[in-house]
């Protein structure tokens, strides 16, 4: 009864990995739910951790990347009536890439270590 009781508590447990669930998930994903959901919050964490040790430039670089471009889009292209993309909204956003675009050349290509 042991080996029976543990495969129903594994198979409980495993439920939520189910094909099913995390193609529905992944359909009702949303920029503001990924950017709270704790599974992609630990995936940044874990890739982070593997950068520093073993001293990867280019996890590094992506991982700056990914982190300012959702923060970026989340600050400036945040329009309340419908996503609309205005002037005011357009700028910030496209001088805040040219900035991360900057900052990834120098660090990737100019700077040497």
């Amino acid at each position: 009864m042991e080996k029976r009781e543990m495969l129903g508590k594994a198979k409980e447990w495993m439920s939520p990995f189910e094909t099913e669930n995390i193609v529905n998930f992944m359909k009702n994903l949303t920029f503001k739910s990924a950017m709270e959901s704790p599974v992609f919050i630990g995936l940044f964490l874990v890739l982070f951790f593997y950068a520093v040790v073993k001293r990867s430039k280019p996890v590094l670089a992506f991982l700056f990347a990914a982190i300012s471009i959702m923060l970026l889009v989340r600050f400036t292209l945040h329009g309340e009536e419908g996503n609309e993309l205005t002037l005011s909204s357009t700028l910030p956003f496209a001088f805040g890439g040219l900035v991360i675009g900057g900052a990834l050349i120098y660090f990737i290509f100019i700077k040497s270590e």
